[in-house]
């Protein structure tokens, strides 16, 4: 295939999307001489606009994953403004360290729906945005290496005349995994907005700036709109003067350090 030009796009509130799909794209742009270019799908205006991709683009499309999902907020942007005219399309999703469960799958149909082939897929383990216990330390040396030999896979595969169709189960997608309190039973925290110690709070705006919804006043630093709980105000807060105090929310953090700490395995498809 003719490829001319590497695009990535990325969702990544707390950073661990953005390194994942660097890493796979600057191996591809390095197997097939190409320097990537890069779309924060993060930021609020850049989901205000299409971008539409043609036959000799190569689409990265990393996305992290919610409750075993795409982000079900962000999902209807992934299909409202990316498109693609049989533009070969690598999706990767990062997991906190759980399970990827729907998750790829779900980006997979929904880039072919949107006029992508799918030269590769995966999902990469990464550190969970509710803990720091949870996937510690991941993408690691071994993940990063599993990164650079599946770019290299879909390099390999790009050097074909066309790209056959990826075997993938495309029955329909199931439900989003409920999320557990330490107690095993139900956690209902979709309402729970981040805090502010205004002991520690300088001001600064960081939170605001860092929101990927916009749900953050500049001016008070209070929580005024949806929260997706991506945890980008408390990881971005420079003096960590951001918090959640929602029970529930804190017991399904207890649950997931409680069972989810051991290593979980990457899943790649070619």
């Amino acid at each position: 295939m003719n490829i001319q030009k590497i695009c990535v796009v990325f969702f990544s509130p707390t950073g661990g999307v953005e390194k994942a799909a660097r890493i796979v794209a600057g191996e591809l742009g390095r197997r097939l001489n190409l320097e990537p270019e890069y779309i924060n799908f993060t930021k609020p205006e850049a989901r205000r606009q299409d971008f539409r991709f043609g036959p000799s683009d190569l689409v990265i499309a990393a996305s992290p994953v919610y409750a075993g999902r795409l982000p079900n907020k962000i999902m209807p942007d992934y299909k409202a403004r990316l498109f693609g005219e049989n533009t070969p399309a690598v999706p990767v999703c990062v997991f906190g360290n759980r399970n990827y469960d729907e998750a790829l799958r779900e980006w997979i149909l929904l880039l072919e729906e949107n006029g992508f082939q799918i030269a590769g897929a995966a999902a990469f383990a990464g550190r969970h945005a509710f803990s720091d216990r949870v996937g510690a330390g991941r993408p690691d040396e071994a993940d990063q290496a599993q990164m650079l030999a599946f770019a290299g896979q879909v390099a390999d595969k790009l050097a074909g005349e066309a790209l056959p169709l990826l075997e993938v189960d495309r029955s329909e997608i199931g439900p989003y995994y409920t999320p557990l309190k330490a107690d095993k039973t139900p956690a209902r925290f979709l309402k729970a907005k981040p805090l502010t110690d205004w002991g520690k709070c300088s001001r600064c705006g960081a939170c605001a700036r860092a929101c990927p919804v916009g749900s953050i006043d500049p001016g008070t630093m209070d929580a005024v709109g949806l929260c997706i709980k991506c945890q980008a105000c408390v990881r971005r807060c420079t003096v960590h003067a951001k918090y959640f105090e929602d029970p529930d929310f804190l017991s399904h953090v207890a649950m997931l350090e409680q069972n989810y700490t051991a290593r979980a395995e990457n899943l790649v498809l070619v």
